[in-house]
């Protein structure tokens, strides 16, 4: 029997008493973090909240089995949300573009209501094209086939979880809808949890509902914080312990209404999530402190493109044939503009030499 069958559904349950502990330490991580980021400048929140979305865009999707281009969605999100200063921004995709507006829309306008019209846009946005790789899908409206989860090899699959019927639906999300805007006293950590597993085991949608229902989590949380900034990226952290997303998953979509596990899992992703923001925080200090010592100094514009370029993390070894691709000069120029940083104590050249000479930011004074 799945969880939708059961008499009592959807009345969940869960043992408060037993989960309080996780959702004080939850609790407290959001304090720490947001706390922590009242302390930063505007330009510096702005960084940390384009990492945080980055993340969340990337891994929402990368869940799914999805890989999306990371500057395509920087570059999408932070001229969705009118960070003018972000330099090095490039042309993105309506398939981005489009996952990108899902996820602000839930985020930047929390205290707006969820609508089903609300939710036929942003699955529109999923599925620009109308396609989910190369299947055409009903988008913008509710599914009208039957949804199993399945795995394994072809004539060997495991049926892990059937959705309710497509005759429920209507119902089903008039239900969930008219929770969601009014929960009632319920803490509101557990109504993010508890939205989240609610709507993926509706399964609303002919593809899309894992990522919609984790944009719903998010807007849940923006919510419990009141605030429309996003530091940390519960996709990223859900993404690392997937294998237990879905073991959880459909443990719970199995049982009765009883969510005591689902939601003990949820509070504890959460605050490792929250936790694990510190490191997006520390990138976006470093980078603020690393400008401080320069501020004075006269470096010219491809010093400071290379330079962002290190500090947010440049993959692989620095070169003089990479400067000058970088840059768009020559070798000789890009020798120059090394040699001058390594002088003012930005850059240290790496050990080895001749045509493998690396070079590396010094980030301390």
């Amino acid at each position: 029997m799945y969880i939708w069958e059961n008499d009592h559904w959807p009345n969940f349950t869960w043992d408060t008493e037993k989960l309080l502990p996780q959702v004080t330490r939850a609790a407290h991580e959001q304090g720490r973090l947001l706390g922590k980021m009242d302390g930063l400048g505007f330009d510096q929140r702005d960084e940390a909240q384009l990492h945080a979305l980055t993340d969340e865009v990337m891994k929402s999707s990368e869940i799914e089995g999805e890989d999306l281009p990371q500057k395509e969605v920087r570059s999408s999100i932070a001229r969705k949300l009118g960070m003018k200063h972000i330099d090095d921004l490039v042309p993105s995709s309506r398939d981005v573009d489009g996952i990108v507006e899902m996820m602000t829309d839930a985020t930047t306008k929390f205290d707006e209501p969820l609508t089903e019209h609300r939710l036929f846009n942003w699955h529109t946005q999923l599925f620009p094209s109308g396609r989910s790789g190369m299947t055409d899908i009903a988008t913008g409206r509710y599914r009208e086939n039957p949804i199993q989860v399945v795995s394994g090899p072809i004539g060997r699959e495991r049926v892990h979880y059937e959705a309710p019927p497509a005759s429920h639906l209507k119902q089903e999300m008039k239900k969930f809808l008219a929770w969601f805007d009014a929960p009632g006293k319920i803490d509101p950590l557990f109504v993010a949890g508890q939205a989240h597993f609610w709507f993926v085991t509706i399964h609303p949608f002919d593809d899309g509902n894992g990522r919609i229902a984790r944009a719903i989590a998010d807007m849940a949380l923006a919510r419990a914080e009141k605030s429309p900034r996003r530091y940390y990226s519960m996709s990223k952290q859900i993404r690392s312990e997937r294998n237990e997303y879905y073991k959880m998953l459909e443990l719970n979509q199995k049982s009765d209404c009883d969510i005591t596990e689902w939601q003990d899992w949820f509070l504890n992703c959460l605050r490792r999530a929250l936790q694990n923001a510190d490191t997006t925080v520390d990138i976006v200090l470093q980078k603020a402190r690393f400008w401080q010592r320069f501020a004075a100094e006269s470096l010219n514009d491809r010093q400071i493109k290379v330079l962002n370029k290190l500090l947010d993390g440049f993959e692989g070894k620095l070169t003089t044939t990479k400067w000058a691709k970088l840059t768009k000069c020559s070798q000789d120029t890009a020798l120059r503009d090394i040699k001058d940083l390594i002088e003012r104590g930005a850059l240290m050249q790496e050990q080895g030499g001749g045509r493998s000479t690396s070079y590396a930011l010094v980030l301390d004074e």
